[in-house]
């Protein structure tokens, strides 16, 4: 067995017998600096123990969210009418979708950007519009013509007055004149205008009378309106509600409609038109005409991770558009891609990384107007470079992904009909944003390093001042000595 002496002899810490030891001022202030040096250094190292730190990197693309990209938007027009206002998508892949409804919604507002009713309803209806035969010579004149001038008159005469706003240049309007000119004939022979005073049937040339068909939201040709007398007259302006007619354009589907308006209505009476509840097949070809000129449009689509464009613009398969007359101005309230992320998650995250989220919603807010002075048919184009960004915790936890965007927009100008695009381009590579989690071995390893490094560098100090001071001591020691010893001699 070792004996205890031996065992004393691998002692690293070998202690001096307190008798031989000395305390001194100095060490006593040392001890004190020292102590309040390792408390502050402690303080720090668990300050950066709890603390969050953030390595990034850049990766290629390991999307967890699929093949398909979520695009949320809030896009006002204030000279583009419901109407007509379509969202479409077209990717490289050859994917085309045209006017884009079942997650879309849209809502009337003025040039203000004010909302001026309830949201506008884009009902299906069928592509095929069906259309009556040639020309008829016979029956190509009869139509009454109105004008600003006599408008309101016509339309405070007649319990039911039908307009046909048309474009002599359209080809719509074209094939639509012959079948409106024979069932203008015919209800004018069955329900004479000066007899029976229920129904009247009109056009307006739009070219002619461009101010009264802005003042009725025209921007598509032709547009068949069906107005109502009475208590349907609006406060502002006087304008009245009226429907948009959707149905069918030969002269059969015209006369049958017309019949369906009038049905409702005494012979002698000149009150408010009623629509006849029983009327389905009226109520399919017919919704309220948009009240302002302006349309709101929000809403999402989901597209192919691929290059694709976003684009807005008036689209109809039996109308025709002026395009110098169309202004695609418009103002993004949000426009974002990716899942949508609450305002309490993304606050989380700018604590832990500030400078996150600050391009997630870059067009928010901004406008692009079309003051006319580049001309006319001006499309207002954006692109847009998407990068992903993820955001993983120490737990190895996906606390956020994200799309970040840098847009360049321009004004240019086209041949065709102008459009509002986006077009948008996805990174192959991803930002990763890793948290950081410093080791408790790591922790304790550098609190005793701060220990025994303010020790050591603290001894260090003391034997330098102690040694300084007991030379200090000899040395006046030695002067007086000589001192006395000159004293004595002499």
């Amino acid at each position: 067995m070792l004996s205890s002496s031996k065992i004393k002899s691998v002692d690293f810490y070998r202690k001096i017998p307190r008798d031989l030891t000395e305390a001194s001022l100095s060490g006593a202030g040392l001890s004190i600096i020292a102590a309040l040096s390792m408390m502050f250094l402690f303080g720090m190292e668990m300050n950066i123990y709890l603390s969050v730190s953030t390595s990034t990197s850049v990766i290629v693309d390991q999307s967890s969210d699929g093949d398909f990209l979520r695009i949320d938007f809030n896009i006002s027009f204030p000279a583009l009418s419901c109407e007509f206002a379509s969202v479409d998508m077209s990717d490289v892949l050859g994917t085309n979708r045209l006017n884009v409804t079942k997650t879309v919604r849209k809502f009337s507002i003025d040039s203000h950007l004010r909302p001026t009713g309830s949201e506008f309803h884009s009902q299906p209806i069928s592509s095929f519009i069906k259309h009556g035969d040639d020309v008829d010579e016979e029956s190509t004149e009869g139509s009454l013509s109105l004008t600003a001038q006599n408008f309101d008159k016509y339309s405070h005469l007649y319990p039911v007055l039908v307009v046909n706003f048309y474009a002599p240049w359209c080809y719509w309007s074209q094939r639509l004149k012959p079948s409106w000119e024979k069932a203008t004939k015919i209800i004018r022979e069955r329900y004479d205008p000066e007899m029976d005073r229920r129904i009247l049937l009109a056009n307006i040339d739009c070219t002619e009378e461009g101010n009264l068909c802005r003042r009725h939201h025209i921007q598509g040709y032709p547009s068949i309106r069906i107005f109502r007398k009475g208590s349907d007259v609006r406060d502002d302006h006087g304008h009245h509600d009226h429907d948009s007619y959707y149905g069918d354009r030969d002269t059969d589907s015209l006369v049958k409609t017309m019949e369906d308006l009038v049905t409702s209505i005494p012979v002698e009476s000149h009150k408010l038109a009623l629509e006849s509840k029983s009327n389905n097949g009226t109520e399919n070809t017919k919704r309220p005409a948009p009240s302002a000129g302006g349309c709101r449009i929000e809403g999402y689509v989901r597209v192919k991770k691929v290059p694709g464009n976003l684009i807005i613009s008036a689209r109809s398969g039996t109308h025709s558009f002026d395009a110098s007359q169309m202004n695609m101005s418009h103002v993004v309230s949000h426009l974002s891609f990716g899942r949508k992320i609450s305002p309490k998650v993304m606050d989380d995250v700018k604590r832990l990384i500030p400078y996150i989220g600050g391009s997630h919603d870059r067009l928010n807010g901004q406008s692009f107007v079309n003051h006319h002075d580049v001309g006319a048919n001006v499309t207002i184009e954006h692109y847009l470079q998407i990068v992903k960004t993820e955001v993983i915790t120490r737990r190895a936890y996906k606390l956020i992904e994200e799309y970040e965007y840098t847009a360049h927009s321009s004004l240019v100008q086209s041949l065709d009909i102008p459009v509002t695009k986006f077009h948008f381009e996805l990174s192959p590579m991803q930002v990763l944003i890793t948290e950081n989690q410093k080791s408790f071995p790591h922790f304790i390893t550098n609190v005793c390093a701060i220990i025994g490094g303010v020790f050591t560098v603290a001894g260090i100090m003391d034997a330098i001042l102690h040694n300084t001071i007991r030379l200090m001591r000899k040395v006046e020691l030695g002067k007086k000595f000589l001192i006395d010893r000159r004293n004595s001699i002499a």
